[in-house]
């Protein structure tokens, strides 16, 4: 019987190393939100905090790259799934067996990485990962219909919590978690976001690790109350279809379907985002108490988001079939090759920066200035990426998740330099 090998690096897909790259820095963006610990408060003031600018690039980090890069990167991950699937199929090799362990290995780094950042994505996509292998063999249409209704959802849930309080128990119970495991940890009550915030500025390394484990209760309370599990279990699915399908490898006899897409991003996503921008940027609190505006906040966002992202997704397939424009793209392709790495780098970058046991910059620091701290680190990614897979196939992490998920440590070092 054939035996499955990881993939050789000159095989893999570069344009989907592109995308990750892209969503990698789109996501440091939007976390830089939660390292930074910003809130907008004109009685805030320091040499990092710019009131109107800040605010004009919350607004636009709120239509342009909330809920988009993680969509994008919740489709890669659909995708990558049902091209390592296909790709064994093609050996007469069952590779689901393969992916569990693939994805038992991730939930034990997710849970690694939630002790450093609560907000970390890779516990959480690991544990729908396993839904999306019971739910491969729907057919590609069903899928897709299955991933628009998903994604839809959250309208009727959100209505629903509104109405039937009793629906928000699970969040209610991850929040009531964290607070008292935060009470054992610190000793106080802390109430707020301000609170938690005032915390960690002045905690130790282990005290602002203590913390993250009460992170853990209050982000999958957060994750809970926003939908956000039929939203992204909708997008792996999308993904899952487009792998599956062989779509990438047939684009010129698909321009006319990536140009709808292109179309439905900009007027119906565009205009849905803007309205989503608005609800975040003044009506916030509407949102939480399950108000009428909070209603409509979540349909733009279920309008808004998966549309633009995928409006995204379909202009640089388009814009990398140029291969001038190609060549220029695949600048970020080593961040998207070790991208798993890039991530969890990114979370150690903003502890150090922010904690109170790092350089401090908790509460000092807003939109404006992090945006610009995160376009830079990310160009130093790139320049490390492009440096370190010169000499090795993987990034660290990647390679530990490879030789773990197969059984055997795997050729770390290059036997040939490229110059």
């Amino acid at each position: 019987m054939p035996q499955l090998t990881p993939i050789a690096s000159q095989d893999r897909e570069q344009f989907m190393d592109v995308l990750r790259g892209i969503a990698i820095l789109g996501i440091f963006i939007a976390n830089l939100a939660g390292f930074s610990w910003y809130t907008e408060n004109p009685a805030n003031t320091g040499p990092w905090l710019l009131p109107e600018q800040d605010h004009t690039m919350e607004f636009l980090h709120h239509m342009f790259i909330e809920g988009k890069f993680y969509s994008i990167f919740s489709l890669l991950f659909g995708w990558g799934i049902a091209l390592q699937l296909k790709r064994a199929a093609d050996k007469g090799v069952d590779a689901a067996p393969l992916v569990r362990r693939r994805l038992g290995w991730m939930l034990v780094l997710g849970a690694i990485h939630l002790m450093l950042w609560p907000g970390d994505i890779v516990f959480f996509y690991a544990l729908l990962g396993f839904i999306l292998l019971w739910m491969r063999k729907l057919s590609n249409k069903a899928m897709i219909i299955t991933g628009i209704i998903l994604i839809l959802s959250p309208i009727v849930l959100y209505a629903a919590k509104s109405y039937w309080v009793f629906l928000n128990a699970p969040a209610g119970l991850m929040y009531e978690t964290g607070g008292k495991v935060m009470y054992a940890i610190s000793g106080k009550m802390l109430a707020s976001d301000q609170d938690i915030a005032a915390y960690l500025k002045q905690a130790s390394w282990g005290e602002a690790l203590q913390a993250n484990t009460a992170g853990f209760f209050f982000r999958y309370g957060y994750l809970f109350f926003v939908s956000r599990i039929p939203k992204v279990l909708g997008i792996f699915l999308i993904g899952y279809a487009l792998g599956r399908s062989g779509f990438y490898n047939r684009i010129q006899q698909h321009k006319k379907v990536l140009y709808m897409i292109i179309a439905t991003g900009v007027v119906i996503g565009l205009p849905a985002n803007y309205l989503l921008a608005r609800y975040m940027s003044y009506c916030m609190a509407d949102y939480w108490q399950l108000n009428t505006k909070g209603l409509y906040q979540t349909i733009a966002y279920a309008f808004g988001v998966a549309p633009l992202a995928l409006a995204y997704v379909a202009a640089l397939m388009l814009l990398f079939q140029n291969k001038a424009v190609a060549k220029l793209m695949s600048v970020v392709a080593p961040v998207g090759k070790m991208a798993f790495s890039n991530y969890l780098l990114q979370s150690v970058i903003g502890s150090v920066v922010f904690l109170g046991a790092g350089f401090n910059y908790i509460g000092e620091v807003g939109p404006f200035y992090y945006t610009i701290f995160g376009v830079l680190v990310f160009i130093g990614q790139i320049i490390l990426s492009r440096l370190w897979l010169r000499y090795f196939n993987y990034g660290p992490i990647e390679y530990l998740w490879r030789s773990a998920t197969y059984g055997k440590w795997q050729q770390m070092r290059k036997t040939s330099i490229a110059v």
